[in-house]
């Protein structure tokens, strides 16, 4: 299971709780002193607010409604030891940058929900030596920022540590325990099945524990998927999984069930329009699911040309849109109606006068911030790399910067 993350720059509830606050007040910078309904966490779609061009959250809650964000994604340091950062790099505890993203948020009577885990980087419960010290760490984001929900986004590669997810889940629950009203969702890969071998190991970690999250949530994308009724299908059938596993009824593993979908192009190349969006919320919605999001805001706008020349990219769905459509599903989940107003397409932006960078070779040597253009694109390393063509892996060392 992959999504296009990092790497480029996928209480215990009854039913749904779509109405009402929960009682949680946690002292800020960040000024949150009340929560959101669960019903806005749920419906949070993913933002990096550091990476791949991170888009105006106040001018996405300006167009379309939107109140509530999935900011993305908080990983053990890239130099090792069991503290927070944002992407391996910057320390949670010195951090100013997510925290003006969040202040802005909350100033227009919106709040985020904070994604940890993600695909690519080391995790903290791979880091962290057992669960206590791995919900330590988390818990220094939870008072840093005031939240009031947290995303478990466990997938490649530590879920197939038995070690790590054992500490992650046991991190959620002592989260879950001393942060009363935390809105809790898990995160993991879908396949056609519902999910694999390793997300069921994952949610038998979670029984053996007694942990009820507020939902277990599937990416039913990168495994081979055509469209909203592949997805529909595996939901099915993850709900199945949920039933055998926990002994719950139907009804109760669809509330304690999500989907996060991926919003245009895959990574692998599956194309999920706005169509495929609606029939997948008409489906949640129709069973009463707890979640309905989406990865991600940075690529919720199209791009130029708007196929993208058939590449995925972060900063752009690759299918033809006007900016923000897909946040308007999430908007319809959370129960409020988006602006009926459209605003114009808006191709991920190139500043004016923008030309190419010289020209990628082959033989050059580069390290992270050099530019190149290639393809009449221009992209940017991630890290040192040699003769590994711009846009040749999605997940490989070039970040791409739009048209040139």
């Amino acid at each position: 299971m992959r999504r296009l993350r990092a790497c480029l720059g996928a209480a215990a509830a009854v039913g749904i709780a779509a109405a009402g606050t929960t009682a949680l007040v946690a002292g800020s910078a960040s000024g949150a002193t009340t929560a959101l309904s669960n019903r806005w966490y749920a419906a949070a779609p993913y933002l990096m607010p550091l990476d791949n061009d991170p888009p105006d959250a106040g001018a996405i809650m300006d167009a379309t409604g939107l109140k509530a964000f999935q900011l993305a994604f908080v990983l053990a340091p890239n130099g090792g030891g069991c503290s927070p950062t944002w992407g391996g790099m910057a320390p949670v505890s010195s951090d100013t940058a997510v925290q003006s993203v969040i202040s802005t948020i909350r100033a227009k009577g919106g709040d985020v929900s904070v994604s940890i885990g993600g695909y690519g980087g080391t995790k903290l419960g791979q880091a962290c030596p057992d669960a206590a010290s791995t919900a330590a760490a988390y818990q220094q984001v939870i008072t840093k920022y005031g939240l009031h929900a947290i995303d478990f986004d466990l997938e490649e590669p530590e879920y197939e540590n038995t070690a790590a997810i054992k500490n992650e889940i046991g991190a959620a629950k002592i989260l879950q325990q001393d942060n009363p009203g935390l809105y809790v969702s898990v995160t993991t890969a879908g396949t056609a099945d519902g999910t694999g071998w390793f997300g069921k190991q994952m949610l038998l970690e979670a029984k053996s524990q007694g942990f009820t999250p507020n939902n277990f949530s599937i990416m039913p994308f990168d495994g081979g998927f055509n469209g909203a009724a592949s997805q529909t299908s595996a939901l099915t059938n993850f709900n199945q999984i949920l039933q055998s596993t926990f002994g719950w009824d139907q009804a109760t593993a669809y509330a304690h069930e999500g989907f996060s979908g991926m919003n245009g192009r895959s990574d692998t190349g599956e194309i999920f329009g706005q169509s495929d969006f609606q029939t997948v919320l008409d489906y949640a919605t129709s069973h009463n699911m707890d979640r309905f999001t989406f990865w991600s805001l940075n690529r919720d706008r199209q791009c130029s040309p708007p196929d993208n020349g058939g590449r995925t990219s972060g900063t752009c769905s690759s299918v033809t849109q006007n900016s923000w459509d897909f946040a308007k599903y999430s908007v319809k989940f959370a129960g409020a109606t988006p602006p009926s107003t459209t605003p114009t397409p808006t191709p991920t932006p190139t500043p004016p006068g923008t030309g190419c960078k010289p020209a990628w070779s082959s033989s050059a040597v580069y390290t992270q911030g050099n530019e190149v253009s290639y393809g009449k694109h221009n992209w940017k390393a991630k890290w040192w790399t040699q003769n590994e063509v711009p846009g040749a892996a999605q997940w490989g060392p070039w970040e791409d910067e739009g048209s040139c």
